[in-house]
């Protein structure tokens, strides 16, 4: 079972990832909602890690290369904090560092907090990338300090164009990410993994939903 399967049946156990019927924040009514702030308690987060570990040694294997992980306060400080334990678990240890919200003007000062970043090429690590607000901080705040972001690394790519229900934009949220910043953005599992998982599933609360999520991909996927 790939990386992308693997995770998808896990978050489905978790119900981090739900079927049925949900209002997005663009006022599109999805067939499926995912929600990674429900990785809450140990296995989750172990779990979470390794497949974010799993996605970078697969793409290292393929020659992209990265020094160090950079997680965006909030939700990302834990993630490359564990994504950077369970690299070190597979032999590849690698540096990580965080933002906090508000400079601190006592003890060591600034923004950044943990590896020195200045001269490395870094991963900033996310769950989702929705409006790409806290890529481009994140982005600016790597820059300012000497470092080169190389890539972002997500849970799940919904790989859904934006805008709203009625008024569908050309690209998705991570491919204006792409265009913006000339970086890639790599994630544990897409739509069109969900897709083959349902299609390869014979589940009968499982089966209900494919004809909904192709049909939900078909009017706004990319």
């Amino acid at each position: 079972m790939t990386i992308a399967a693997q995770f998808i049946a896990f978050a489905l156990q978790k119900n981090v990832l739900r079927f049925g019927e949900f209002k997005t924040k663009a006022a599109r009514i999805s067939p499926y909602f995912f929600n990674a702030g429900l990785f809450d308690d140990g296995e989750s987060l172990q779990q979470l890690a390794t497949a974010y570990a799993g996605v970078l040694l697969e793409q290292r294997a393929a020659g992209f290369e990265f020094d160090a992980l950079f997680g965006p306060a909030y939700k990302g400080i834990t993630l490359a904090a564990a994504t950077a334990m369970a690299l070190a678990q597979k032999n590849a240890n690698t540096p990580y560092a965080y933002n906090r919200k508000e400079a601190k003007d006592h003890g060591e000062g600034g923004t950044l907090v943990g590896a020195p970043l200045a001269g490395q090429r870094v991963v900033i690590v996310d769950d989702v990338i929705s409006a790409g607000t806290s890529v481009r901080e994140s982005v600016e705040m790597l820059r300012a300090a000497g470092a080169t972001p190389v890539a972002v690394l997500i849970a799940l790519d919904r790989m859904e164009k934006s805008g709203t229900a009625d008024d569908v934009g050309e690209f998705s949220a991570v491919q204006n990410v792409e265009n913006e910043y000339g970086i890639p953005v790599f994630s544990i599992a897409n739509l069109n993994d969900l897709m083959a998982y349902l299609d390869n599933n014979d589940a009968a609360e499982l089966v209900q939903y494919r004809a909904q999520v192709a049909a939900y991909r078909s009017r706004y996927g990319v």
